[in-house]
């Protein structure tokens, strides 16, 4: 096969997987804590005709070599943090995260599993959890007798119980850190965990150390900015057809030789 056409279709690959992150992004525009994902292109080994530096007499040297690429590819899908708009709801049990930090969710196999969804409900016995089932860590324990529920900036949570004028403490709810939140490893469900690359959590509670605050009765909407990703939506497709182009300069150019030569 023809180099510039093996070094076009690679390009067609990255592009096409480029859209199907784009596709992603937008697919989650309405998902509560969502982060957008860029895809990362990183050129291929390159051919080395002529080394640069090489001796073309017994005084001079060659300036620059003849390096020939051989293509491109993505090697990541970097999530971007950056803080997405507050949407306020007015229902008690909706958490926001005002800052750096994620809720801690304890998974059916007894792992930690990491989520900027704060949108959680009550159990049946009383636990806040997520829209799956699974249960805020800490646990925080809400009595049937219960009136009404106040989280605090500092994750304090207490509620009006039947028969006490004071409000009464039910837990602290606290916030993980990660020293790089982009090494989170997405799990679907609105969850990450984490790996090696994103380094070990850090326990805060919120305001302190850098950790958020917490906003009671609103949900953080995804970060995707529709305008943003439907611009890379066309600068994808513009180079997906180019590529296409330059297979079929190349196929006219073997076509030609194969009739005239």
């Amino acid at each position: 096969m023809d180099a510039s056409m093996w070094v076009a279709k690679t390009g067609l690959d990255a592009q096409q997987t480029r859209m199907t992150v784009i596709s992603n992004n937008l697919a989650n525009v309405n998902t509560n804590g969502y982060k957008r994902d860029r895809a990362v292109f990183e050129d291929l080994l390159y051919q080395r005709v002529m080394q640069s530096g090489g001796q073309t007499s017994a005084n001079t040297a060659k300036p620059t070599g003849l390096m020939l690429g051989t293509g491109v590819r993505i090697v990541a899908t970097e999530k971007n943090h950056a803080q997405g708009n507050m949407v306020m709801t007015q229902n008690a049990l909706d958490i926001a995260i005002s800052g750096d930090g994620f809720f801690q969710i304890l998974q059916p196999d007894g792992t930690l599993a990491y989520t900027r969804d704060g949108s959680f409900k009550l159990s049946p016995t009383g636990q806040l959890i997520t829209s799956n089932g699974s249960v805020l860590q800490p646990t925080i324990q809400v009595p049937p007798t219960a009136q009404s529920i106040t989280i605090g900036g500092d994750g304090t949570v207490s509620a009006a119980v039947v028969g006490s004028a004071a409000q009464q403490v039910l837990g602290n709810l606290t916030v993980a850190r990660f020293i790089n939140p982009a090494g989170l490893e997405s799990m679907g469900q609105n969850l990450s965990k984490a790996t090696a690359a994103s380094g070990a959590p850090q326990q805060l509670k919120p305001g302190v150390n850098g950790a958020g605050m917490l906003v009671q009765g609103g949900v953080e909407a995804s970060n995707v900015n529709v305008v943003e990703e439907m611009v890379n939506m066309i600068e994808t497709q513009r180079a997906y057809e180019v590529n296409s182009k330059a297979i079929a300069s190349a196929d006219e150019m073997l076509k030609f030789i194969n009739n005239n030569l």
